[in-house]
């Protein structure tokens, strides 16, 4: 899953408000960024497979530290710990609130992964497939991102009209980019996969960041 992952980091802020909306872009697609640092460095595996799913061409054979049960446990609590440290009032509440959207990254990826999904070291796959119908897996993310989009909306007081074209204009920019992931030409490499995946949830965090701050008519009131 890519951009449904994002409809949580909208459903998250509101019950999560302390957490910049730019955190939770990040805690949802943590799992992935630590991914694509273990790809760059060898240390997890992918084969680049046109047609391998209709939703994509990655084969991904071997990520047991990022993707398998245990791993994205740890890896969950740790950037919970870390968003606490830096976050006023309770900070355990905002450490397992964190954890759980990181965590959440896995649970949907179970849904549209094929059996990749390790329960333990590299093996015990699991995965629903949904990948291998596009037709499914699409609006599903979609559905997801939307929902968690309309939640944000009945909850954070936007900056007038402006700010709430300016949130809308962003889910949409999403939606595209959810195209792209689905119908647009596969990555050339496994590195080039990382690379692509790490410079997409950077941009994307910071124009999060650049729409909280447009949109949002203040911190006390939201």
């Amino acid at each position: 899953m890519f951009v449904g992952h994002y409809g949580v980091s909208f459903a998250a802020k509101p019950v999560g408000k302390r957490v910049s909306l730019w955190v939770w872009f990040i805690a949802v697609q943590w799992l992935d960024v630590i991914w694509s640092v273990l790809v760059l460095t060898g240390i997890e595996k992918l084969r680049i497979v046109p047609g391998f799913t209709e939703a994509n061409a990655l084969d991904l054979y071997y990520m047991p530290y990022t993707h398998g049960l245990p791993g994205s446990i740890v890896l969950s609590l740790i950037f919970g710990g870390i968003v606490a440290l830096f976050t006023p009032g309770n900070r355990g509440a905002t450490a397992l609130l964190v954890a759980a959207a990181s965590f959440s990254h896995w649970i949907l990826d179970l849904v549209v992964h094929k059996p990749d999904l390790p329960l333990y070291d590299n093996t015990a796959k699991v995965g629903f497939g949904l990948w291998q119908h596009v037709a499914l897996s699409f609006p599903l993310e979609l559905i997801v991102l939307g929902l968690g989009a309309w939640f944000y909306t009945r909850t954070i007081k936007f900056a007038g009209a402006k700010g709430l074209y300016a949130f809308w204009g962003f889910v949409i920019f999403l939606a595209v980019m959810q195209v792209y992931a689905n119908f647009g030409p596969p990555p050339s490499s496994p590195q080039a996969m990382a690379v692509m995946a790490l410079a997409f949830y950077a941009v994307l965090a910071l124009l999060a960041a650049a729409v909280e701050r447009f949109a949002v008519a203040s911190a006390s009131e939201t």
